[in-house]
């Protein structure tokens, strides 16, 4: 039990370093880009109405106040950490007055069923399918499987996006390819919402979902395939234990320790790609949001969603750490 407490502790520290530098690193890049977010709110309320250069002054100088702007890059650095200790972001540039944790606070649940759905879908059935594969060799049905999710793995998710979009919204058009729910449902937990939701879904889904299992699937099959012929598996079935036990207990467990690994690292790359999968089908999650931040030079909404994605993909990874040695007792060991 102290070797797992020493274990967890350092995982702990990892977590924190890893999140210290990457909001770090984002914060700095982000400032050093040449767009001013205050010119552009400048520029969009000037070409709306014509306001005297004395004017447009005098709401520069306010808004470098309001949004700390003009201060020296270290002090909005400590003053960027105090907002995120204390979940205070402030307001949004491109949104204003409308606070930046708002905004996260309605985008973040979108994006966060998305994803965990589709990485889990993903690694169950690549898993799934890539230990039949790997245990059940001659099987026909399962190198046909295996081949229509390899060809789907190399392929680019907004690809795979932009054909489902091609498809099913225009020539056979039978699902919703935008937005996150339908406009005329009030959002509450009522049948019909739940049901227009997993509706709008399902494209965005599908695109992470078909890119996904290809790689699972592969890896989970080179593992089986080696696990089959260790002396344990080999001695189980000539001691006639049940395929059915043997295929779950004694090699897809084992096969499925370095699969685990693999969820913790992939979990990055998935956000990445369904930044654009949510551009493209205009999916109201935390990747919509930060590309409509981008554009509009909106500073704080930019740092605030980097900041809660890092720090979610981090605890995610976190999570896993810990919860290898369910997997593999070895790990406490090391």
């Amino acid at each position: 039990m102290r070797t797992y407490g020493v274990y967890v502790l350092k995982r702990f520290a990892q977590f924190i370093l890893v999140a210290f530098i990457g909001i770090s690193l984002t914060f700095f890049i982000t400032h050093l880009t040449p767009i001013d977010p205050v010119d552009q709110m400048i520029a969009g309320i000037t070409a709306m109405a014509h306001s005297s250069p004395e004017a447009v002054a005098m709401m520069r100088v306010a808004l470098r106040e309001l949004y700390g702007t003009g201060d020296p890059l270290l002090e909005q650095y400590f003053t960027y950490w105090q907002r995120i200790l204390s979940a205070d972001f402030g307001p949004s540039l491109s949104s204003f007055p409308t606070p930046v944790s708002v905004l996260i606070g309605r985008a973040l649940p979108w994006t966060a069923g998305l994803l965990l759905t589709c990485t889990l879908v993903a690694w169950i059935l690549g898993n799934l399918m890539g230990g039949l594969a790997g245990y059940f060799r001659n099987s026909r049905a399962l190198k046909l499987f295996g081949v229509v999710a390899m060809g789907f793995h190399p392929i680019p998710y907004y690809i795979i996006a932009f054909v489902l979009l091609i498809v099913f919204g225009f020539l056979w058009p039978i699902l919703p390819t935008s937005g996150g729910s339908a406009t005329n449902i009030p959002q509450d937990f009522t049948t019909d919402f739940i049901f227009s939701v997993l509706r709008h879904s399902i494209l965005p889904a599908l695109s992470i979902v078909l890119v996904g299992i290809g790689g699972w699937f592969m890896g989970m099959r080179a593992l089986v395939s080696n696990v089959v012929t260790e002396d344990y598996v080999v001695y189980a079935e000539l001691g006639g234990v049940r395929r059915s036990r043997i295929l779950p207990f004694y090699v897809m467990r084992n096969a499925l320790v370095p699969q685990v690994t693999g969820l913790a690292m992939s979990l990055g790359a998935i956000f990445n790609g369904a930044i654009i999968v949510e551009y493209v089908f205009a999916y109201p999650g935390l990747g919509r949001l930060l590309i409509s931040a981008v554009y509009a030079g909106d500073y704080g909404l930019v740092l605030g969603v980097t900041a809660i994605s890092i720090i979610a993909v981090s605890a995610a990874v976190f999570l896993i750490d810990i919860l290898y040695p369910v997997f593999d007792p070895r790990v406490q060991l090391s």
